[in-house]
């Protein structure tokens, strides 16, 4: 704990987005179960994006969030890497939570690939399971 209020850490919870130019997949999940669990996708553009992200917020209580950062097969950037690094920038100073960032290259084709009904929570799930996996 690092505070008089923290959390201990196997009790911390947090948010996961798929980051998507129209739609942002979202799924909790906390580090005692080391699971995640999918959450309705937000189906909105810009500015209208953060107004359910803020409700999302205040629902959950989360104590981080976890955003998904694209990249191409070999590692390289391109332009959605530059905006799910923005995007999470934009949620650090917006709601002042810590921002974890994973790299995501195939959760979308991984979460097609078991029959995800809702391909962006699902690939929000396999993000947040993966960051889960790496904490101590």
């Amino acid at each position: 704990m690092t505070g008089p209020c923290a959390v201990p850490a196997h009790f911390q919870t947090f948010l996961a987005l798929d980051f998507g130019l129209v739609r942002t997949g979202v799924a909790t999940g906390n580090r005692l179960l080391r699971s995640a669990t999918p959450q309705p996708t937000i189906a909105a553009r810009g500015d209208a994006r953060f107004v359910h992200l803020a409700q999302r917020i205040a629902h959950w209580q989360p104590d981080a969030l976890v955003i998904g950062v694209p990249y191409h097969p070999d590692g390289a950037s391109h332009e959605n890497t530059g905006r799910a690094l923005r995007f999470g920038r934009r949620l650090r100073g917006r709601f002042g939570l810590q921002v974890f960032e994973v790299d995501e290259r195939y959760s979308t084709t991984e979460a097609l690939a078991g029959g995800a009904r809702d391909a962006d929570a699902a690939s929000a799930c396999i993000i947040l399971e993966q960051f889960l996996r790496g904490l101590a």
